[in-house]
């Protein structure tokens, strides 16, 4: 206890007090040092978070030894700046080289620059989206599903290519590049059910799309919240599409457009369906309105 008490007083009590502050300025070298730390300790998470804190902190660290080499000539203060300098550009060319080596398919590269990209999804996120996916391709006039056959057992994102969607033989959109083929489907199923396609998909043309295994997927989910989200985001934003899509041909009496939106959509869609109340109020009030 002693000890620790000599020390103490050795290192503040007896330390030389300051007693006359040098009036003139340090060097602008000193003073930009100072600026990269302050600038470089706002940097964010991530890897690009990462590159963008070690370069200025390297550069700090950098101007820290030019300044006590040139001003302050102090060896060990050079020494500490400089090792510390290498060690932050060690770190920024690591990184760097791990972000450089994720290298994609050509149909991953498209997805992710007019996609994910723009949503602000980072290189690395991305990557485990791709590895869980599979890049499969739709010959002309195939079928992707067919309607009442085929199991709801994964989703899939067009790339290339257009696909026709029909029910019971009647036209009632396509699907382009970059929208799900099968996100009405997806939605409708809690991850413990199992259905089948409704509707059938064939594919117009040569068609390219990736795929990802719906045991797979909600894995993939429950591992990284974050990826759920973002899929729960670009689902429901396709679907909304495709709802759209489908009200630009839906016409009742005098070419008027009928809302998907609205109650018993379906009843009034199949004319084989008995009409709900709610129908018949409906379409009595489009005919009070056209008279």
């Amino acid at each position: 206890m002693e000890r620790n008490s000599s020390l103490w007083k050795n290192l503040v009590d007896e330390h030389p007090v300051c007693t006359a502050w040098t009036q003139e300025a340090e060097g602008a070298i000193y003073h930009l040092a100072s600026i990269f730390f302050v600038v470089g300790f706002m940097g964010g998470s991530g890897f690009y978070g990462l590159l963008y804190v070690f370069s200025l902190l390297g550069l700090g660290f950098l101007c820290s030894a030019v300044w006590a080499w040139v001003d302050v000539c102090a060896a060990d203060i050079f020494s500490w700046n400089f090792v510390l300098f290498v060690i932050c550009f060690m770190q920024f060319v690591h990184i760097a080289y791990q972000v450089r080596s994720i290298t994609f398919a050509r149909e991953f590269q498209v997805l992710y620059s007019s996609l994910f990209q723009p949503l602000g999804i980072s290189l690395p996120v991305f990557r485990t989206i791709a590895l869980s996916s599979e890049v499969v391709t739709l010959e002309k006039e195939h079928c992707y599903a067919m309607q009442g056959k085929t199991s709801i057992d994964k989703l899939s994102l067009l790339v290339s290519g257009r696909i026709r969607v029909t029910v019971d033989g009647e036209f009632l959109h396509y699907i382009f590049p970059l929208q799900f083929l099968d996100s009405p489907e997806w939605d409708s199923l809690r991850p413990t059910e199992e259905g089948i396609f409704q509707v059938t998909l064939t594919a117009e043309t040569d068609c390219r799309y990736v795929s990802w295994r719906r045991k797979k997927l909600y894995l993939l989910f429950a591992q990284h919240r974050y990826i759920s989200r973002l899929f729960s985001v670009l689902i429901g934003s396709d679907i909304a599409d495709k709802l759209y899509a489908l009200n630009d041909r839906i016409y009742i009496g005098k070419r008027h457009h009928y809302d998907t939106r609205l109650p018993n959509f379906y009843q009034l869609s199949s004319p084989e369906m008995p009409r709900s109340t709610l129908t018949g109020h409906f379409w009595n009030s489009r005919q009070y309105c056209e008279k």
